[in-house]
């Protein structure tokens, strides 16, 4: 696998095909955009946060085909690295390769921007996502409840954060296993 930045043209259809329920699109951008996904409002939130917090958009890519989306902006204030709006293939989910883009995405947060921790948030409502960040070394930093509301459900969130020496901690236990 290997992560490479967003293509509009030629990575854009596999997001939209992802984002497939009111749910899921909620679950990943926190209804910054409506729903159903459509280019035009995907590409104006992209283009608003690489204005306001330098995000850039990449995917990840296993054998020629796109199986996940994120991105990633750091804050040069406190050299923080923060993930946004991760998801993966549907049809991948479970089967590893949401943790293998997360590593990639670390590991070039960590290697190449040079930060000192990363962030990510996640709902309650997603714990699948919340143990796949449990499993890279994340941990909860804080909480926040009744951040949103879908459909009469009150969501909260929690912030979680990972520092270098947290992932290569897992990953060294991983090995030793």
């Amino acid at each position: 696998m290997r992560i490479r930045p967003y293509m509009e043209s030629r990575d854009y259809e596999y997001v939209e095909k992802w984002i497939d329920s009111e749910k899921i699109h909620v679950l990943w951008c926190a209804g910054l955009i409506p729903y159903p996904l459509n280019r035009q409002d995907f590409h104006g939130l992209l283009e608003r946060n690489a204005e306001e917090w330098a995000d850039s958009a990449y995917v990840a890519e296993e054998d020629g085909t796109v199986i996940g989306f994120f991105c990633y902006s750091v804050n040069t204030d406190n050299n923080e690295g923060f993930l946004k709006l991760v998801v993966v293939d549907p049809a991948k989910r479970g089967m590893g390769y949401g943790r293998k883009m997360l590593e990639l995405a670390l590991q070039y947060a960590f290697d190449t921007t040079g930060t000192e921790q990363v962030q990510i948030n996640v709902f309650t409502e997603n714990p699948a996502a919340r143990r796949c960040y449990e499993r890279l070394g994340f941990t909860e930093r804080s909480f926040t409840e009744q951040v949103l509301f879908f459909h009469g459900e009150s969501w909260g969130r929690y912030n979680m954060v990972i520092r270098r020496q947290d992932l290569d901690r897992t990953r060294n236990a991983e090995r030793t296993d």
